[in-house]
């Protein structure tokens, strides 16, 4: 049994942070991608007798995932349209202005300056592993990172965002 552990820890520890990656950019919240992710683990300890004997045991991990998310935005669903039916409409405070003006700089850059910064600051992956992924030396990745943070100052400066709001 103790031998399991260890495959399993290691297995986990192999494939967790890429699943969470896939299903942040599915879901669009790492919080939930992580949750998500973190059950579909939960339950493939309990099967990982049957699991680790499979070709490719990480593609049962994000079905279940996949699986989950899609349920839980069902719930999310009925939930929603039972509060339509509600007299009081739920109010959501409105969003963080430094977040908006944020989203609004990102999108501005050019798009691989833009999956640097978000892939280095977001998704938490080191130079050299961005760079392997985009296929480029880890120099180029270090031009994308220092222009796309100069044109996020750029934008994000007290005057710029004064500008802005005129």
């Amino acid at each position: 049994m103790e031998s399991h552990e260890g495959e399993f820890a290691t297995f986990y520890a192999a494939h967790f942070p890429t699943l969470c990656k896939q299903l942040y950019a599915y879901t669009g919240d790492r919080g939930e991608a992580q949750d998500v992710v973190q059950e579909a683990f939960a339950r493939g300890w309990a099967r990982w007798s049957t699991i680790r004997a499979y070709d490719e045991p990480a593609a049962w991990v994000r079905t279940v995932a996949w699986r989950l998310t899609i349920s839980r935005w069902r719930k999310a669903r009925r939930a929603l349209a039972f509060l339509s039916g509600q007299r009081e409409e739920p109010v959501a405070p409105p969003p963080d202005p430094a977040h908006v003006a944020l989203v609004a700089a990102l999108s501005t850059l050019p798009t691989k300056h833009r999956r640097a910064i978000v892939l280095h600051y977001l998704a938490d992956l080191p130079v050299a592993e961005i760079a392997a992924s985009e296929r480029v030396a880890g120099g180029t990745v270090k031009s994308w990172l220092h222009r796309g943070r100069t044109a996020l100052a750029a934008q994000l400066s007290e005057p710029a965002l004064e500008r802005r709001t005129q």
